[in-house]
């Protein structure tokens, strides 16, 4: 499915160009306190994002960066289509209008006038963002929609935003890991900090119109994650498609496809896509640093059990 594929690809490598130009301290800009890509959006976007408006069957994905966004938007946008059946002259429509439209990736991408744009795109909408929750569209939380957030744990988290951020033209790169592990733990990265915006989620865990599922746990069983998801929605699918989704979007598919559906994005997106990686990189202070930062701002939440910590980030 080429949705809206193309001219991704062309904003994103002209971007890459555009780029080679940029110092490093002109490659954010900082809105209410939070870093973003001065390449992909700007003050005045996010200042028109307040405008926009919600429909009841949108379908929203929110999620750090880095926490497998693109996976599960690609699983999101199959079980969609697959629920809603589209002939392919529906489907040919969709993708015309995406691009005609000039659609970017993130809610929070693109000119100020992306919003007006938006509101001609066909239901369903499926809209993804890594914006922290306090800087959504009002109509969001309030419930008008219903919202998928993706969890996953910081260690892993923070070695894939590492390697990302220093493989990212138009992002400022770091000398070294240990220089990057104080930016991630202290928020001075794109989209600020990892722990505030968990923070801020977990006031939302009992939701009804939000629903927290873990990189994890889809990764373990992407069919019974899918299922959840597809519940979730209220999407209708049956059990053949299940399996062919979780085959189409595996990883390894993905990462395969990476040239033809991300253009040379592709390999800075798709690394390794593995649970506990981090354990490469981590010192042992570093470890306990993150072990104290998880405990004092989320521990024994609802979302930290979601996370499942001790599994994953013990060493």
């Amino acid at each position: 499915m080429s949705r809206n594929r193309e001219r991704v690809i062309e904003a994103v490598e002209s971007c890459f160009s555009e780029n080679e130009k940029t110092s490093p301290e002109d490659m954010l800009f900082s809105y209410r306190g939070i870093l973003y890509p001065t390449a992909f959006s700007s003050p005045e976007t996010l200042e028109a994002l307040k405008s926009l408006e919600i429909r009841s069957d949108d379908v929203i994905l929110a999620g750090y960066p880095k926490t497998g966004t693109n996976w599960l938007e690609e699983m999101v946008r199959e079980l969609e289509s697959a629920d809603a059946k589209y002939t392919e002259e529906e489907m040919k429509e969709r993708i015309n209008a995406e691009k005609e439209l000039q659609m970017f990736p993130r809610l929070e991408f693109g000119d100020p006038g992306i919003y007006e744009r938006m509101k001609k795109l066909p239901s369903r909408r499926i809209i993804s963002t890594h914006l922290h929750p306090h800087l959504l569209p009002f109509s969001i939380l309030q419930g008008k929609a219903k919202v998928l957030v993706l969890l996953r744990n910081p260690k892993d988290t923070a070695i894939s935003y590492y390697h990302f951020y220093n493989n990212m033209p138009v992002l400022p790169s770091f000398a070294s890991w240990d220089e990057y592990f104080a930016a991630f733990m202290n928020g001075k990265l794109a989209w600020g900090s990892y722990f505030d915006q968990l923070v801020e989620w977990n006031q939302y865990i009992d939701h009804e119109k939000i629903m927290m599922i873990s990189y994890e746990e889809l990764k373990e069983d992407p069919v019974l994650g899918m299922k959840k998801i597809a519940a979730f929605f209220g999407f209708s699918l049956d059990e053949e498609n299940f399996h062919r989704i979780a085959k189409k979007t595996s990883f390894q598919a993905m990462k395969e496809k990476s040239k033809e559906t991300h253009g040379k994005f592709g390999d800075i997106l798709f690394r390794k896509g593995i649970v506990g990686s981090w354990r490469d990189l981590f010192s042992k202070a570093q470890n306990e640093e993150m072990d104290r930062k998880f405990e004092d701002s989320i521990g024994r939440t609802k979302l930290a059990a979601k996370i499942k910590y001790n599994v994953y980030c013990k060493a």
